[in-house]
């Protein structure tokens, strides 16, 4: 059997009282019970960000986020919707590598209060991460109306998900996998 993939997961916001920190840990846990994958996770919360620099030259000064992407094969980016957009802190966190990531499969969860799901603060995204290098998954995970999905513990109370995150790290498997196999078997300027 292959080794397992690394696939960290890294939650957008800092915000209080954020519904996607009960979707972040469901989503952890999920990728936690499957045997082809090994997981760690990144709150944005906990990196000590510089207001006064940003960009990659800070690389260095996060050691645990820049040797996880280093050794990863994939990240899952679980973000809520701001105002269509992207929260600015998790622009930053991405914003200290980019060599790490090339080549690297991407999956979003995408969070909001409406009906949308995070369907526009993924499509804001894409441009940015295909940037950075890394691929984009098919499926993306939506969670609208995110405050009935979950109870005041952070326990799921839609079901439905439970199918839908299967088919969600499915995909991020097998294109993580199939570019850990690239990034071995075919050269590239990049690796």
């Amino acid at each position: 059997m292959e080794a397992k993939l690394f696939l960290p997961i890294v939650l957008g916001t800092p915000r209080k009282a954020r519904e996607s920190e009960h979707v972040a840990k469901w989503v952890y846990s999920k990728t936690q019970e499957r045997g082809d994958i090994e997981t760690q996770f990144f709150d944005v919360r906990d990196f000590d960000l510089p207001r006064d620099d940003y960009g990659t030259s800070l690389g260095a000064s996060f050691p645990e986020w820049r040797d996880a992407i280093i050794r990863a094969d994939g990240l899952v980016i679980v973000t809520p919707e701001y105002n269509h957009g992207y929260p600015g802190a998790l622009k930053s966190v991405l914003d200290l590598l980019l060599k790490e990531y090339i080549h690297k499969a991407v999956a979003f969860v995408g969070v909001s209060s409406g009906a949308w799901g995070g369907t526009r603060v993924i499509e804001a995204c894409v441009p940015m991460v295909r940037e950075l290098g890394l691929a984009v998954t098919f499926s993306d995970l939506h969670f609208p109306k995110v405050a009935s999905k979950f109870d005041e513990s952070g326990n799921l109370v839609d079901l439905a998900y439970e199918d839908r995150v299967k088919g969600f790290l499915d995909e991020l498997v097998w294109m993580a996998r199939t570019l850990r196999w690239g990034r071995k078997n075919v050269p590239s300027k990049f690796h």
